[in-house]
């Protein structure tokens, strides 16, 4: 199979509350890139993935959750581009596995499971020490492709000519956001909805990523970062946590515009957009750009899941 991804369309949307407010709303489709590697995704793996050939490594190893789009998208591109994979799964195993895991395997991905006490140890240099005499030389790449290659890469999403007045995303590890404020130029802003409970905490992780990114050797733009902020209050109870408000949205959504929205990223971020349009939030006359960041695999363990508790 030859490796293709498409430029991502941007299709605006409009509906009441758009026009009341008087802003012209646009979503950047990066879920429609590749049927398997699309999204923030590959943005975040494809320095690595590079960094990977050129220090003539052919084993991948990464870290997340069962339900993860890194897992996921990790192991579909190692797969595309010749690699073997490798993923650390936080917790127990548990059979049957469940899609995601289960599309990581027919891709080629060996999976290890750690206990969570293990787990969290993830970004030390013993655990990485103690892989790499079990593994092998392995190419690590962190729990959501989350560093310096990783903001490189979210500096590709927002190309020139997007002259947006903001530029809206979700945010979970901040290094999708850290690349696109670093990318943006005069005048231009960037919101970010965290999707965990308590997100302001993030403001201090996107600071080091823009202080470590600024004084690494890799390419640097020539502007200033732009300004940037979180908007804290639309995490619906947290990472992955979804009700029956967010699920109608998301439904409603789809229905009127042809979007699927993935439950734990973007469906929070656009839902957010929303009310805080509707709350006079942006100026008339302002020019919002929404990136959908993919993830929509995900949407499918999320709905098995609220399938059993529904019966229970």
């Amino acid at each position: 199979m030859s490796v293709i991804f498409f430029p991502p369309p941007i299709q605006q949307i409009n509906s009441e509350i758009i026009r009341s407010a008087g802003a012209d709303v646009y979503v950047l489709r990066l879920d429609l890139m590749h049927p398997w590697v699309n999204g923030n995704k590959w943005f975040k793996l494809k320095y690595n993935l590079l960094e990977a050939k050129e220090k003539y490594f052919t084993t991948l190893l990464t870290f997340g959750g069962a339900y993860s789009n890194h897992i996921y998208a990790t192991a579909a591109a190692g797969n595309l581009f010749g690699f073997r994979t490798i993923g650390v799964i936080r917790g127990e195993k548990t059979l049957p596995l469940n899609p995601t895991l289960s599309f990581a395997v027919q891709q080629g991905m060996q999976l290890v499971y750690m206990n969570r006490e293990m787990y969290r140890q993830r970004n030390t240099p013993a655990l990485e020490e103690y892989l790499q005499q079990r593994f092998g030389e392995v190419f690590i790449i962190p729990e959501g492709g989350s560093n310096l290659n990783g903001v490189r890469g979210c500096m590709e999403i927002i190309g020139d000519a997007m002259a947006f007045d903001y530029i809206c995303v979700a945010c979970g590890t901040a290094t999708t956001l850290t690349g696109i404020v670093l990318s943006l130029h005069e005048g231009q802003r960037a919101i970010a909805f965290p999707v965990l409970k308590n997100g302001s905490f993030l403001a201090q992780e996107i600071e080091s990523l823009l202080t470590n990114y600024l004084a690494s050797d890799l390419p640097t733009p020539s502007n200033s970062p732009a300004s940037w902020e979180l908007v804290c209050d639309y995490h619906f109870g947290g990472y992955a946590k979804v009700n029956d408000e967010l699920l109608l949205f998301s439904q409603q959504f789809r229905e009127e515009y042809g979007i699927p929205l993935d439950y734990v990223y973007t469906a929070k971020m656009f839902y957010g957009v929303m009310d805080l349009l509707k709350q006079g939030f942006f100026s008339k006359g302002d020019s919002l750009l929404l990136v959908h960041t993919g993830g929509l695999q995900g949407n499918v363990g999320i709905e098995e899941r609220l399938q059993r508790v529904s019966k229970i």
